[in-house]
């Protein structure tokens, strides 16, 4: 298996002009993103709540989560991530994928398009 990395953009939705451009791993076994909380709070994000994850080993660990926005190529989307401690890792997760539209080819390890679908009435008013 080989690891994919990304260059995307993160920033405030309130703010989209404003952004930085971050290398991530992709972890698509991954829920929620994980950005460096200097980073997050740079850009005047808060967090909202915090979870308990547990790590490979075994060992559970707390992080603060939130919100933010994440822009690649043409594509913008705001997903949930996690404020990342000294030490983690920069991860994009399945959360972050879903929010802008492409999705991990695990065989080929790149990013593919995937048709939008609208699910809409057949029915005539």
């Amino acid at each position: 298996m080989g690891l994919t990395v990304l260059n995307v953009e993160v920033g405030n939705p309130v703010k989209p002009g404003e952004t930085e451009k971050l290398e991530f791993l992709i972890d698509s076994g991954a829920i929620y993103s994980v950005v460096p909380a200097y980073v997050l709070e740079k850009f005047g994000l808060v967090p909202l709540s915090e979870e308990e994850f547990r790590l490979a080993d075994g060992t559970r660990i707390s992080r603060k989560k939130g919100w933010a926005m994440f822009r690649y190529g043409q594509k913008v989307g705001v997903a949930d991530v996690i404020f990342g401690e000294e030490g983690d890792s920069t991860l994009l997760g399945a959360f972050t994928l879903e929010a802008l539209g492409p999705a991990l080819d695990p065989i080929k390890r790149e990013l593919i398009e995937l048709p939008l679908i609208l699910g809409a009435s057949t029915v005539e008013r």
